[in-house]
């Protein structure tokens, strides 16, 4: 008879092999966020870390306090993944957010998004994103009031999309609206409105180059969500140019950037294996542009990342990799 001490427990996925650990990982991660982090707080100064620090200080305390007084667990504070989650919200939020819907978001995002199916490895849905949703939906006006950049008067304004989602509905020529909204080279270096993380195509690239280079994502996820997007908008574009924005501006605005590298690549809420990860790009893109083009909001990234994110189970289940000695055997067979 097997003693109970002896039995052999599985622990969710994702299973990797290496000397890499979870804090490993995760501290790399906020590592990859520190460029696109130290650009907000040249864009928009001290309130966004006043943002950050309230977000990351609020998901650590909320995990803590679940995981030692409801749960009764030893809280796992220390491996980075609760900060992961702050960072995530406060890039997903305004500056000038007031900070008591900063810490409803991170109750929405731990409390909801991750500690309510058993914390790290067991949530379905990305936190951040979570909260964010939750955010969006309970409190529209403070979530889409986007202050200026480089302003310290409280002046706020309209995103890009923004700009070319009201222009459009009120009938206005697509030349007209580019003069309206920055250069490809504004929105690539970060000179507009937006959330914390949003802001600078450049520095989410250089954080995302040095999670592929320590191997912490691939570059499935990352290339399919940006591609998909491109082609899917692209073919809008081509069809009418005078009602639908070109591929460069999908790309460089909103948070498509941001959720195809740090948010759509977390290892618990993405497929497994690289043909399923394709897939999962691709619906993460197509998604955005649809919910672009003719939904109600002007930004489509975080519903799309979410809805694929429900479909993970069902990838992993239909879309696997060839059986280690299946092709041998059918040689052979031959």
């Amino acid at each position: 008879m097997i003693s109970m001490n002896k039995l052999l427990t599985i622990s969710p996925s994702p299973h990797v092999h290496s000397s890499d650990s979870v804090n490993k990982i995760m501290y790399r991660v906020i590592l990859a966020m520190a460029p696109a982090l130290a650009w907000s707080v040249i864009v928009f100064g001290l309130e966004a870390v006043r943002v950050t620090l309230i977000a990351v200080a609020a998901c650590v305390a909320i995990e803590y306090l679940i995981q030692k007084y409801i749960l009764k667990n030893v809280p796992t504070i220390s491996d980075g993944s609760a900060i992961i989650t702050g960072i995530l919200l406060a890039f997903n939020v305004p500056a000038s957010i007031p900070w008591w819907i900063i810490i409803v978001g991170a109750i929405a995002a731990i409390g909801i998004g991750k500690m309510t199916f058993g914390g790290l490895g067991n949530n379905p849905f990305n936190p951040a994103l979570v909260g964010r949703i939750f955010l969006l939906i309970s409190f529209p006006v403070q979530m889409t009031s986007w202050p200026a950049p480089h302003t310290v008067d409280g002046t706020t304004t309209a995103t890009p999309l923004a700009i070319l989602k009201e222009g459009i509905k009120n009938g206005q020529p697509m030349a007209d609206l580019y003069k309206e909204i920055p250069t490809n080279m504004d929105l690539f270096l970060g000179n507009m409105s937006g959330s914390l993380g949003e802001i600078s195509v450049l520095a989410l690239l250089i954080g995302g180059i040095y999670l592929l280079i320590r191997k912490v994502i691939t570059w499935h996820i990352p290339v399919s969500v940006l591609a998909s997007a491109a082609i899917f908008s692209g073919i809008f574009w081509i069809i009418d140019p005078t009602q639908y924005a070109d591929p460069v501006f999908q790309l460089m605005t909103g948070g498509l950037v941001l959720g195809a590298i740090f948010m759509a690549t977390d290892m618990v809420t993405s497929p497994m294996n690289p043909r399923a990860q394709l897939i999962f790009g691709a619906g993460i893109g197509i998604l955005t542009i649809l919910i672009r083009v003719w939904g109600a909001y002007p930004e489509g990234v975080s519903f799309a990342i979410l809805i694929m994110n429900a479909l993970v189970p069902l990838l992993n289940r239909f879309v696997k990799p060839t059986r280690f000695g299946k092709v041998n055997v059918q040689s052979n067979k031959g």
